[in-house]
């Protein structure tokens, strides 16, 4: 009780801060654009909706990863833009597509310096945009069907060097048969990290003009959750770690803490949280027009993402908070 009991007394000492950040923790999404294909080192292109990040060629996206390295970040999320789609997304298990390219080039250059993990999803390579095969007179989200092509696109990352394939899709079954399909081609030691509990949020907007995904027909909320619903994403971390999955993903991340937390008391797993384009994109806007100080914001909003529990930050700060940290 007081005056015996001041808890002052410890505010101004680092020394009992209960949850640190550290740079290993944090992921860095990139995007690499095959349009971008021949521009060297110069091929980046800003994204509006995102300021300052970029889409890069294979040889500009090396250049950001040795600049990312320079700095501690050791983990790095490939997203991938084809030059041509199809109702199939058959450039997505192509194994010169744009991201198996970049994994070859990333891991030639760097070898095990650098963990390299790939989005496994069709959306970004698909004409129409969603995150399964489509039933073109109905309209309908073709689940099982969708589940060979998911195996195919692990295996063809896998071929190429990534260390972890990440399914975001929200397929019923996707990392069991993303499993079967990395074993029975040789690949037992590829992780998975599965997009576990990821909700249908407004805030991937940024992210679907960055990676040309936006659906051209309905929306995904007949496969990725509501937003309203908690026990539910439980039951789909649950199913996923009996599946095979080596590290479970919230997305988003900050309008989901009590469920980052709600995973992390339930599960013994590594759990990653997904700081998405709307979140990231919502702090720069407010700090262009002063209304927030972006430093402080960011180290305050990527805490709080670590306090509630998770293990792993993917977040397009990861170079800011880097510099600061170091």
């Amino acid at each position: 009780m007081f005056p015996s009991v001041r808890m002052r007394r410890l505010r101004r000492l680092n020394l009992v801060r209960e949850t640190r950040l550290s740079v290993e923790d944090l992921i860095l999404p990139l995007f690499v654009d095959e349009t971008l294909e021949g521009k060297g080192e110069q091929g980046r292109k800003s994204i509006g909706a995102m300021p300052s990040q970029f889409r890069f060629s294979t040889d500009a996206v090396v250049e950001e990863v040795a600049s990312a390295l320079e700095l501690g970040i050791k983990s790095f999320l490939l997203f991938g833009i084809p030059r041509r789609k199809d109702a199939v997304g058959s450039e997505a298990f192509n194994p010169k597509g744009i991201v198996q390219r970049a994994v070859e080039r990333i891991k030639g250059e760097f070898g095990g310096d650098a963990i390299v993990i790939t989005d496994l999803c069709l959306c970004e390579y698909t004409t129409h945009g969603h995150c399964g095969l489509v039933d073109e007179e109905t309209g309908e989200i073709l689940n099982d069907e969708t589940l060979e092509i998911l195996g195919k696109i692990a295996v063809s990352q896998a071929e190429s060097g990534a260390d972890i394939v990440a399914p975001s899709g929200m397929m019923d079954g996707m990392v069991a048969a993303i499993r079967k399909a990395l074993d029975d081609a040789g690949f037992k030691n590829t992780a998975i990290m599965s997009y576990a509990a990821k909700f249908h949020s407004s805030l991937y907007a940024p992210f679907r003009e960055a990676a040309e995904s936006a659906p051209k027909m309905g929306d995904r909320s007949t496969y990725q959750m509501h937003f309203a619903n908690a026990r539910e994403a439980l039951r789909e971390v649950e199913l996923d770690i009996k599946e095979g999955a080596d590290i479970v993903m919230v997305k988003p991340a900050l309008f989901y803490l009590d469920i980052i937390a709600k995973v992390r008391e339930r599960f013994d797993v590594p759990l990653a949280a997904y700081n998405v384009s709307g979140e990231y994109s919502m702090i720069c806007a407010a700090s262009e027009r002063g209304f927030l100080e972006k430093e402080k914001v960011m180290i305050e909003a990527l805490t709080a993402i670590k306090r509630a529990g998770a293990d792993l930050i993917i977040t397009y700060f990861a170079k800011d908070v880097a510099k600061i940290l170091k």
